[in-house]
C-alpha cells in the first residue's frame, strides 16, 4: 500500500509532468489565464491521463507484449488518446458549453499533449501493472492539474502595470513557470 501511495505523490510532486518533466507545456501555458478554466482542462486532463493509462497497461501487458508488437505501443496509445479526448470533448460540449469554449482549442489538443503519451510510455517502460499505471497516471494527473491551476492564480494576481514593460505578456509568465518548476525541485528531498 506505502508503495502505492509513494506512486502518487511521486507522480503529482516529485516527478511533476509540467515542472520537472517539461511535458504539456502548451497547455499549460495557454490555459493558465483563468482560474476556472484550468481547473476544468485539469480534471479533463485528470479523466484521460488515469483511463489512457488504464488502457494502454491492458493493450500492452495482454495484446501488444504478448504478439511480440511492442514496436506499436506509441501508434496504439496515441489512438486511445485520441478516442479518450472525442469522448471528453463530446461530453463538454454537451453538458458545459461555457467550460468547453473557455478551453477553445486546448481541449481537442490534448489529444497532442505530450504529457498524456508520456505517461502511458513511462508506466510501460517502468514496467508498472495494471494498479501501479492508473494510480502513475491519476499522480501525474494531479500534479498537472496543481500546477496549471497555481500558474492561473498567479497570474490573476500579477498586473500589468506593476511589470517592467519588457516583462510584461509571456516573459512574466515563463519566469512565473520558472520560479514554480524550483519550488517543486523542493519536492525531490523527501524521503519515505
Amino acid at each position: 500500500m506505502k508503495s502505492l501511495i509513494l506512486i502518487v505523490i511521486t507522480s503529482a510532486l516529485i516527478n511533476n509532468v509540467v515542472l520537472n518533466q517539461f511535458l504539456g507545456i502548451c497547455s499549460f501555458l495557454g490555459v493558465s489565464k483563468q482560474i476556472k478554466a484550468s481547473a476544468s482542462l485539469g480534471v479533463a486532463v485528470i479523466f484521460v491521463i488515469t483511463i489512457a493509462s488504464a488502457v494502454a497497461s491492458l493493450l500492452y501487458d495482454y495484446i501488444l507484449k504478448p504478439l511480440g508488437m511492442d514496436f506499436m505501443k506509441t501508434i496504439v496509445f496515441i489512438l486511445v488518446i485520441a478516442a479518450l479526448v472525442q469522448i471528453v470533448e463530446m461530453f463538454l460540449k454537451k453538458t458545459s458549453p461555457g467550460i468547453y469554449k473557455a478551453l477553445g482549442i486546448y481541449l481537442p489538443l490534448i489529444t497532442t499533449n505530450c504529457a498524456v503519451l508520456g505517461v502511458a510510455l513511462t508506466n510501460v517502460q517502468d514496467g508498472y501493472n495494471f494498479i501501479e499505471s492508473v494510480l502513475s497516471g491519476f499522480g501525474t494527473a494531479v500534479g498537472y492539474t496543481i500546477a496549471i491551476v497555481l500558474l492561473a492564480s498567479i497570474r490573476t494576481r500579477i498586473h500589468p502595470e506593476d511589470i517592467p514593460e519588457p516583462l510584461r505578456g509571456a516573459p512574466i509568465v515563463l519566469i512565473s513557470a520558472a520560479l514554480m518548476s524550483i519550488a517543486f525541485m523542493g519536492f525531490s528531498s523527501l524521503s519515505f
